[in-house]
């Protein structure tokens, strides 16, 4: 395993995380642009915190033009929050394919997110945490967004699996 990177003032170390995660809300700004639409827009969101990964932002569905957006077929399982759902995006002449996911059911600990969705960061124009555009978790299972305040290393890049 690599080393964790020591936060300098104002930064969160990604291996102070704990594990199970942790859900907390979120006062900033969140929002999601594609095909030059704004698809999403919340200052009610909440963020899932775990050892080795950056936050994963939920977004309210009152804060999402959900017209965008299809269910799909695919589903998975966290051992944490419960039984997940996809979704598609369609904006325009553009698609990409189940890059939101739900937890219609999550477990009691992360009942505060039902039906709220995440979206990975990558497929997207830009993800902003208040004016700060996000990098995308690396790798293509997990979607959490980096901003200058989380230090590393995060999990998702080539070897980091067994991490």
């Amino acid at each position: 395993m690599p080393q964790p990177i020591t936060p300098q003032p104002g930064q969160e170390s990604v291996w102070d995380y704990p594990r199970p995660p942790r859900l907390e809300k979120v006062n900033k700004r969140i929002r999601i642009v594609f095909n030059g639409q704004t698809i999403a827009d919340t200052t009610a969101g909440y963020r899932v915190l775990e050892t080795s990964h950056p936050p994963v932002y939920y977004l309210p569905p009152a804060d999402i033009q959900m017209q965008y957006l299809q269910a799909t077929a695919r589903g998975s399982f966290c051992e944490w929050k419960g039984n997940a759902i996809y979704y598609h995006l369609t904006v325009g002449d553009k698609r990409i394919e189940n890059v939101a996911w739900a937890y219609p059911t999550p477990t009691e600990k992360f009942r505060s997110i039902a039906d709220y969705l995440a979206f990975y960061a990558q497929p997207m124009d830009a993800c902003y945490v208040d004016d700060e555009l996000v990098t995308p978790q690396p790798g293509e299972f997990y979607g959490g967004w980096i901003t200058r305040d989380i230090v590393g290393p995060f999990k998702g890049s080539p070897g980091s699996w067994g991490w």
